[in-house]
């Protein structure tokens, strides 16, 4: 007699409708400990998380091409150091733990005045495009602005898409990932897709709080209004108060306490927020302040050439370590300074300058000369510590790209081979 097979086992012996029919290729063909080759960042499609490290998005900034602005972290929100802030501040980012605003104080539709994109994917240093994309008197570089003119008339959601599948922005932005970040980034999303699958049910709004990550959000002043722009809200907020009386170059007073909301009712016990300042490359000011400086010093010399052609055989008359009124002066073009002719072509003496230059006393011109002097040496040094802060960027970004992986799995097939892995594992911490 034949028994006949029941319909669950033939089902379960078919084939099985999780198995492709073709081989996936690996993204990552070498080890997961090798260094990720630039192949690899091209070919992964994801965003790697990256710190809110200020240095980072400056060479970022960089690469993207856009000129003449810098971020940089504020430490508190004190008047002092606000007013210390190069000017102008064309937005502020707020990095914090997310929780939703009342979304009343949303607009009812995009403002045609405001570049404002929805975020859809968690990518770090696209976020700040939201900032600098607001101000015309910021140089964004032709691929910026040729993505700013082309999702002009999108959606606040079909920009965060072109934003999100931009692969210039991608490419510049996984430079800084490291093969375990692409892995760890990997294995997270499909946690969260399976453990969606397990519990479908929406989450409340209090489950999505506790669950929030940090998250950045601007405020930027816009047409005379000041805007807080938030990614994961449906529009931008016209924050209250502003009603169109905000001065673009002094309104970080009517932000202050904005921010300051937010951080009080953050009921953590530990200080889990940052504020990164979006401000015009200080290095333009100090580099125009230089030229004119330099300018001032070259008017005054050929006065004095005038009234006495002997002027520079005179000692200092204030002094400052010096006695020569000539020794460690620039008066021109100066490749060490990067002061090349053409800028000196475009600036000239100021007015109160010319009518100081009217005198006929050697003493008082020199005095003069002398406070240009002082001046241009101040200035140079601050030259200097902005150049030394911009190679710091640059150094930091390269130890943040370099990945660490293979010299990690050397250092520990190392301990293997001299058995002491297990005895640094059972030694207590110090």
């Amino acid at each position: 007699m034949v028994q006949r097979k029941s319909k669950r086992q033939r089902l379960n012996n078919g084939p099985r409708s999780d198995v492709l029919p073709f081989t996936i290729p690996k993204v990552f063909p070498n080890e997961p400990s090798d260094a990720a080759t630039e192949e690899d960042k091209r070919n992964w499609k994801g965003w790697c998380e990256i710190e809110s490290e200020p240095a980072f998005f400056n060479v970022m900034l960089k690469q993207f091409g856009v000129k003449g602005i810098k971020i940089r972290e504020i430490i508190a929100l004190d008047e002092e150091i606000l007013a210390a802030l190069p000017r102008p501040v064309y937005g502020l980012i707020f990095l914090y733990k997310w929780r939703e605003d009342d979304s009343s104080r949303q607009e009812l539709c995009p403002p045609s005045d405001v570049w404002f994109a929805n975020q859809v994917k968690t990518q770090t240093s696209t976020r700040i495009l939201r900032s600098f994309f607001q101000s015309d008197r910021i140089d964004l570089g032709p691929q910026l602005q040729h993505l700013k003119e082309f999702t002009n008339d999108f959606t606040p959601a079909l920009r965060g898409d072109a934003i999100g599948d931009s692969e210039f922005l991608q490419q510049i932005h996984n430079s800084f990932a490291r093969k375990m970040d692409m892995l760890n980034a990997d294995l997270q999303m499909k946690n969260d897709m399976q453990a969606s699958k397990k519990h479908p049910k929406r989450k409340s709004k209090d489950e999505q709080e506790l669950e929030a990550g940090f998250h950045f959000i601007a405020f930027v002043p816009v047409a005379n209004k000041l805007w807080k722009l938030d990614g994961l809200e449906r529009l931008p907020c016209n924050l209250d108060g502003s009603t169109g009386t905000v001065s673009r170059d002094d309104w970080l007073g009517q932000v202050k306490p904005e921010i300051e909301a937010r951080m009080i009712n953050d009921d953590s016990e530990l200080i889990e927020f940052a504020i990164l300042s979006l401000i015009k490359d200080p290095l333009i000011n100090l580099s125009e302040e230089f030229v004119s400086n330099v300018q001032s010093i070259r008017a005054i010399d050929e006065r004095l050439d005038t009234v006495n052609p002997d002027w520079r055989l005179f000692p200092t008359t204030i002094t400052n370590g010096s006695d020569s009124v000539m020794e460690d002066t620039i008066i021109g073009p100066d490749t060490t300074s990067d002061l090349d002719k053409d800028r000196f072509e475009n600036t000239g003496v100021s007015e109160d300058t010319y009518k100081k230059l009217s005198s006929n006393s050697v003493t008082d011109l020199l005095d003069f000369r002398q406070s240009f002097v002082t001046a241009q040496a101040c200035l140079s040094l601050s030259i200097m510590e902005e150049r030394r802060c911009n190679a710091e960027d640059e150094d930091r970004a390269a130890s943040r790209r370099h990945d660490y992986g293979p010299a990690i799995k050397t250092w520990l097939r190392f301990l293997v081979q001299r058995d002491a892995l297990w005895t640094l594992k059972d030694s207590p911490v110090a």
